[in-house]
Parts: structure tokens; sequence; C-alpha cells
């Protein structure tokens, strides 16, 4: 097996409640997710070093996929290499979890790669040691995601036809560090809002976007500056339910029909020449090679 191909899926946070702060300093969140089918593509292919082949624009300092595999092979005390090749779809540091999927594939592309054998619940606690959002990544599909990422109950999918997905282009430093400094122990929730969610999805219910809860929403206008006018003009679109994804900047809304959706999208990238994607709650069938 000289080349493996992974499929690397974005994510958005249906529900994201901070429950309080741990004592190491992070928080406890309580959050339903679910990949989408916007994706970025990731290869491996033997090589006699590890390094990144294309990396997708993203320097090496901060490129979750290099990070990934230079982690796996520590753990394992693998001595081959391999050249990494990533092509980026998902924007970066947009609240979707582009660099945290593109970690999760290259670990299954790896673990295939150098034959490891390793179970994805191994690879989503390897994942775990260098970003939240791995460990449920690794797995993929919906899921109700508890802590800081390590706790995760799977879910069906949730019934809900098509999304659409607006990202604004608006990059601060230390985004996630940012929104978490302004939250308060008056934003702490208990988690319900996500636990009833889960259990309707779980039921084979319907997921109705009046469910849809983050925490960081109300702060988004004041993080991200000219945010409220992305919003303004999906909201003057019809959309009723805006969602912040994540720490953001994206946002979702559930369009009432495929048609509608389509409008939507094209207004919003064609018109005002915006990143926008209609896409869908999806579960990876993963490429064979």
């Amino acid at each position: 097996m000289s080349t493996v191909r992974e499929l690397a899926h974005a994510k958005v946070n249906l529900t994201l409640e901070i429950i309080g702060k741990r004592p190491d300093g992070f928080h406890n969140l309580v959050t339903v997710m679910t990949t989408i089918g916007l994706h970025d593509v990731v290869e491996v292919s033997e090589a006699d070093d590890l390094g990144m082949a294309d990396d997708g624009g993203i320097p090496a300092e901060r490129n979750l996929a290099l990070i990934a595999a230079k982690t796996l092979r520590d753990q394992t005390g693998v001595s081959a290499g391999a050249a990494i090749s990533l092509e980026k779809r998902i924007p970066e540091a947009a609240g979707l979890g582009g660099g945290s999927a593109d970690a999760a594939a290259t670990l299954r592309a790896l673990n295939r790669l150098w034959d490891l054998g390793l179970s994805p619940d191994e690879l989503a606690e390897i994942g775990g040691t260098f970003g939240s959002d791995v460990p449920f990544l690794v797995h993929e599909g919906a899921a109700l995601v508890q802590g800081r990422g390590e706790d995760i109950t799977p879910l069906p999918l949730p019934a809900i036809d098509r999304l659409l997905v607006l990202y604004p282009d608006i990059p601060i430093p230390d985004k996630t560090k940012t929104l978490f400094s302004l939250v308060g122990s008056g934003r702490y929730t208990r988690g319900a809002l996500s636990h009833k969610l889960a259990a309707r999805i779980r039921a084979g219910h319907d997921a109705p976007a009046e469910f849809f809860f983050n925490a960081f929403q109300d702060l988004a206008p004041e993080v991200f500056e000219g945010w409220g006018s992305y919003r303004d003009a999906l909201a003057g679109l019809g959309a009723r339910e805006i969602t912040l994804s994540g720490a953001g900047p994206s946002m979702f809304a559930v369009p009432p029909s495929k048609e509608i959706g389509t409008t939507w999208h094209l207004l919003l990238s064609r018109t005002r020449g915006w990143q926008a994607f209609i896409t869908e709650p999806f579960a990876l069938e993963r490429a064979k090679e």
C-alpha cells in the first residue's frame, strides 16, 4: 500500500454549552456535533522521512496534520516516514474543525499506511493529546461530546436535509482563547439543552433549529468585527435561526427547502462573493485504495 487517501470532514456544533472551568484551566463543554459533507482531502504516501509534500497553505507550526503524524509516530515507536498531502476546502480557523479534521484523517490514513492496527478509540485517545475536537472527528458522524472532547456518545445522524454554512472572513489571533476569556460564570449552563437535543436525535425525531444553541453566540459581534452584517444578510434572506459553529466565526442555518437553500447560496457566494456552502450531515464512507 503505497498511498492512502482519507476525507477530512468539517463539523458544526448544533449546540455548545459551557458547564464550568476545570482545575487545569480549560472548560468542560457539552455539545452536539455532526460532521458535514464539506471536506478536505488528505493523502499519505510512503517516504523515507516524515513531512508535508503539500501543506495546503498551513504553516508547519500550526499544521495539525503534521502534528498528528509526529504524535502518532512518537507514541507508537514507528520508524517509517510518510509524505503528507493536504487539499484544503474547509476555511481555516472557521469554527468548522478543519484543522482537527485534517489531523483525524491523517491519523486514520497513517494507521492504514503503517499497518498499525489501532482501533478508532485508540486513535481518538492519541488525537486528544493535541486537539479537543480530534477524538470526535476520528469517529465522525454525530455525537454528544462532553468534557474537553474525550467523552463521546455516538448518535444517529440528525434528520436535517441540508445546511447553509456561511464563513465570514474575519481572522483574529488566538480566537478561541479570546472567546473563553470573555466567558463568565453567567454563561455556564448544565447541558440540559444538549442532552435534550441528543435524546431527540437518538429517538429518531427531528432536530429543530429552535434547539440549536452556542454559548459564544452573543459574543461573536463583539469579537469578530463586522460579523453582525453577515448574520443580518443571512437573516434578510429569510433564515430564522442562525447559529454560530464552534468558536466561530462561521454560522449556519437550515433552509426550508432545497430550492431556497440554493437561492441563499447563490446570493451569498456569487452576488456578495462570500464563502458559503450548501451541505448536509454526513458520516464518512472511507475511500479504500
